[in-house]
């Protein structure tokens, strides 16, 4: 049978293979071969067969060609954990072998001497010449087998030699704002607990005593200690040091344990900005074998969300180390090969920490028990603050926030403080986790009214110099509604809707582009960004809903009719977006035009040596007549300047007039009994804009009267500087 296999492999695997009485040319041999019933060719033949199954990673028919007692010594599963263990731990990316002779030891005996180039993810590439494969005559199959051993894997190992990679992980990079404020560094401290099981006394009670120090179940801890080979170094699990202290003496004489120090994550105002920077974490069971190839392992701390997450790669470096063989009692017998780590690079964010602990406190300042009621009835908000011209974000709070230390697997708030955080996230009604910045979707309510005057006005349907009287209530059939203002607003431009915030006006205009074509509507809230991610790269975002006639009958079964463009008009329905989405169409308006992609990060590098990272990027564009832009700019801009703009009286007798605010306020109803959102949209100066803002404060009442406040707060900080 094995003949039988031979042959079919020569057939199969060897191209060019001639008929049944072709050999392999032979190789030089040492001594003239004396005549044999199996020509040494057919040795040549096995042996090469053998090697690229193993270049292949063919397990199955490197296992085919043993020796019969070679089959009968080791079982094909371990012969095949040993080869996968072993370029596992070298990181082994492909092999390639060069044949270099053939002599015969015996007449039963023949030696395939080759030399092998490996080539590995972290120790590049290394030669291991004059290795020898030999090779035994089975009379009964009368056929050649690999005389296999551990010391085909590494010559030593065939005496008992242990390979070992002796990893050298770089310190994780730290994460700057954009002024150079440490925002996370790598100065914790913990303790790696390393066992080799062979070393280990007793095992029972070693196992023992690492269940309790590490309160793990003698299963898992057992799983630990057969990862590897009894002379590999395990490194079972790290403690904090107050855990570790009590534990180290009998880890000591129970396991011949060693220790080493290794350092944690922490975020210097932990509260600061955990949704953005996010958090690290043990690798999952699909992300250990990826990180296992690239030097890593399981117990490697890695980022699991936000900027600790995207990017990695970047903030981890590459680990580099030393591959070594040591003799069983522990001498090191020769180093197959080095390298030194890739040096991990830091991160500056787009982020001002300064203006986004401002915005932080502000918002706790409106949320504190001395504050007005609505606070009570408010789960949470949202604020950000982007540079227009770039699409940088200076600030994005996600409010309530919670403590990002309290995240890691090795808390450098302490074991205590981390629970208790933990639990209270968990019983918190408000969601603290979620990103309300990017991932928070809403009804628009009246910042909507923006992508209606745009639409109608590019669109033609209605002329620059349109007039509509607002008379405080609109009726279609038996379609009847409201104005928020009781007797309405008497007759007024577009530019003049927007300033009043006038309702029927934006119904009317919901209503006329619906008759032309009810896509219309929707297709230009999605040229404006509104539908579809924003293309943040760093953090988690939502693409929210613009609704349209197909979206209707497919999501709800039911045929469109005006009244859902209608209510699209004043941002209800089933408009869903996030305030991600809103910031940056605003901040389109005030920049001429340029939807620009978010970025949350400014630089990399290390030290000085750094690369730029958030270079402008325009990915959409409002596409609108100049004229059309500018009246809409007119129109934002009366909100906060002219007596009839809903947020005049907010900005009263702020110097931030003399700078100008262009902005929109918005009251999205939401089901049920609950309080609307507020909203308010801005960007500024009038001329020359530099900054747009968004802030929702969730189920609190009117855009003015909540949300243009807590804006005015901020941009009076970021244009004038700290009060006193």
């Amino acid at each position: 049978m094995r003949n039988v296999l031979i042959g079919l492999l020569c057939v199969l695997a060897l191209v060019g293979c001639a008929p049944s009485t072709a050999r392999v040319a032979p190789l030089p041999t040492v001594a003239p071969s004396p005549t044999a019933s199996i020509a040494i060719e057919e040795a040549q033949f096995a042996a090469s067969l053998f090697l690229d199954a193993w270049q292949k990673q063919d397990f199955v028919t490197m296992d085919s060609l043993l020796s019969f007692s070679s089959q009968e010594a080791i079982p094909f599963e371990q012969f095949k954990k040993l080869y996968e263990d072993s370029q596992n731990l070298i990181t082994l990316q492909n092999l390639e072998i060069i044949p270099v002779s053939l002599f015969r030891e015996s007449d039963r005996m023949v030696v395939f001497r080759y030399d092998v180039t490996f080539t590995t993810n972290i120790l590049g590439t290394f030669t291991d010449t004059a290795r020898d494969l030999r090779l035994t005559l089975d009379r009964a199959r009368n056929a050649w087998g690999v005389a296999w051993s551990l010391g085909d894997i590494f010559p030593e190992m065939g005496d008992g030699a242990t390979l070992r990679f002796e990893s050298s992980v770089p310190r994780r990079a730290n994460i700057y704002d954009r002024n150079g404020t440490i925002l996370a560094d790598q100065n914790g401290i913990i303790v790696e607990v390393n066992v080799i099981p062979q070393e280990i006394p007793d095992r029972p009670l070693c196992v023992n005593t690492l269940a309790t120090a590490f309160n793990l179940p003698i299963d898992a801890i057992e799983n630990k200690l057969n990862a590897g080979n009894v002379n590999w170094v395990i490194p079972v699990g790290t403690l904090e040091p107050p855990d570790f202290l009590p534990q180290e003496a009998r880890l000591l004489a129970d396991c011949k344990a060693t220790f080493s120090q290794k350092a944690i994550r922490r975020y210097l105002r932990g509260s600061l900005m955990p949704h953005i920077l996010g958090n690290v974490g043990f690798p999952t069971e699909a992300q250990v074998p990826d990180l296992v190839r690239l030097g890593f392992n399981a117990e490697t701390i890695i980022g699991q969300a936000g900027i600790e997450r995207s990017w990695d790669t970047v903030l981890r470096g590459q680990p580099g180390g030393r591959l070594s063989l040591y003799a069983p009692n522990g001498t090191r017998l020769r180093v197959l090969a080095e390298a030194t780590s890739v040096i991990p690079e830091s991160l500056w964010l787009t982020i001002d920490a300064d203006l986004q602990e401002y915005v932080l406190q502000t918002l706790g300042e409106a949320y504190s028990e001395s504050s007005e009621s609505w606070a009570k009835t408010s789960p949470g908000a949202a604020v950000i603050v982007m540079d227009l011209n770039t699409g940088e974000i200076l600030a994005m709070v996600s409010y309530p926030t919670y403590e990002g230390n309290a995240l890691n697997p090795f808390p450098a708030v302490g074991r205590g403080v981390a629970n208790d955080v933990q639990a209270q996230i968990a019983e918190s009604a408000a969601n603290p986790l979620l990103n309300r910045a990017s991932q928070g979707i809403y009804p628009a309510g009246s910042i909507m009214k923006s992508i209606d005057a745009l639409a109608v006005a590019d669109s033609g349907i209605y002329p620059m110099n349109q007039t509509y009287f607002c008379s405080g209530i609109w009726q279609e059939g038996n379609d009847v509604r409201y104005d928020w203002l009781a007797g309405g607003h008497g007759r007024m431009t577009i530019a003049g809707a927007l300033a009043n915030s006038c309702n029927p006006f934006f119904y009317q205009v919901g209503l006329e582009m619906d008759r032309v074509d009810p896509f219309l509507l929707p297709n230009y809230a999605r040229r404006f960004g509104f539908g579809s991610v924003t293309g943040l790269r760093d953090v988690s975002e939502a693409g929210g809903t613009i609704p349209d006639p197909d979206w209707i009958r497919i999501n709800r079964g039911l045929p469109w009719s005006f009244s859902y463009s209608v209510s699209m008009a004043i941002g209800q329905g089933e408009v869903e977006v996030t305030p991600l989405q809103m910031v940056r169409f605003y901040g389109a308006i005030g920049n001429g035009g340029t939807l620009y992609r978010p970025q949350l990060v400014l630089q990399r590098g290390i030290l000085d040596q750094r690369t730029s990272v958030a270079t402008p990027e325009e990915n959409g564009a409002l596409d609108v007549k100049e004229e059309v832009l500018e009246m809409i700019q007119q129109g934002l801009c009366e909100v906060t300047t002219e007596r009839y703009g809903t947020a005049s009286h907010i900005f009263r007798n702020s110097p931030l007039l003399n700078v100008g605010v262009c902005a929109k306020t918005g009251t999205a109803q939401v089901s049920g009994q609950r309080p609307p959102h507020s909203w308010f949209a801005s960007y500024a100066p009038r001329e020359n804009p530099e900054i747009a803002t968004i802030v929702i404060i969730e189920n609190s009442g009117d855009g003015s009267a909540i949300a243009a406040p807590i804006t005015r707060r901020i941009l009076e900080w970021y244009f004038f500087g700290p009060f006193d």
